[in-house]
Order: structure tokens, then sequence, then C-alpha cells
């Protein structure tokens, strides 16, 4: 013996006759006064403009010298050599004074040319800060 299904679409199938659940009773809701000036205020403070801060914020990796730039950050202006990973197996690298550093990118002046050089940091693997005092001899 064969069922033929129904053939139109708004017909329901015989066992999807009990609903799955009923929908909870809507709870009624209070009246607002309009012309509450408390309501009318926005939830949650608006964040100060940089005019009220004494230094504006800036990103967290700059300052925190835990991180790459925010190290690299407190050497700017010394004499250093960066080797910077290019490809799996090639190293190259670059020396100069530092001049800058973002959050992606360094900024180091060629010390044989004076040209600004902008690297990337992600590639760099070795940074060598060269001591600029020089040494005291003991007699």
């Amino acid at each position: 013996m064969f069922i033929v299904p129904p053939n139109n679409f708004n017909q329901t199938p015989m066992w999807n006759n009990v609903p799955m659940f009923s929908p909870a009773p809507m709870m009624p809701l209070p009246n607002f006064d309009m012309l509450d000036d408390t309501r009318q205020k926005p939830m949650y403070p608006t964040p100060p403009s940089n005019e009220e801060f004494e230094i504006p914020p800036t990103s967290p990796v700059k300052n925190n010298i835990l991180y790459n730039q925010g190290w690299l950050t407190t050497q700017i202006g010394k004499y250093i050599k960066i080797e910077f990973l290019i490809g799996t197996n090639m190293l190259i690298d670059r020396e100069g004074v530092l001049k800058q550093v973002g959050i992606s990118y360094i900024v180091i002046q060629e010390s044989g040319t004076n040209d600004l050089l902008m690297c990337d940091i992600y590639s760099i693997k070795f940074v060598r800060v060269f001591d600029t005092q020089p040494k005291k001899c003991i007699p």
C-alpha cells in the first residue's frame, strides 16, 4: 500500500499537529513619564575626549616594554643592528640609528647614506643595540 504525501505546501503533515512549545504570556510594560529627565540620560557614560587627558592614550603595545615595539621605543636614538628573516632561511641585516617605532614598522637612519629605511617589525629576529658610551680602562 502506498501513502501519497501532501502536495500542497499549505497542508501540514499529520505528525506535526501538536505544537512544540507554547509562547509565554507577555508581561505588561510599565508606564513611564516621558518628561522625566533621569530616564532620558544614556545608560553608559560617554568616554572622555582627548582634550581631557594630559597625554592622549596610545596603543598598549607601544607603551609596554614587554612587547617588542614597547622595548624598541626605549632604544630610539641609539645605533642598532637588526637582522631580518626573509623567507624561511635567509637572514639580512641593516644598521643605523633608530628613529621611529610604529605598531608594525620601525624607521632607521642608515649610517652610510643618511637615508631613512622603514622596516617590517614582524620579520625582525635579532636586534643589537651598540653601547655608545666609551669604556673606562682600568690601569
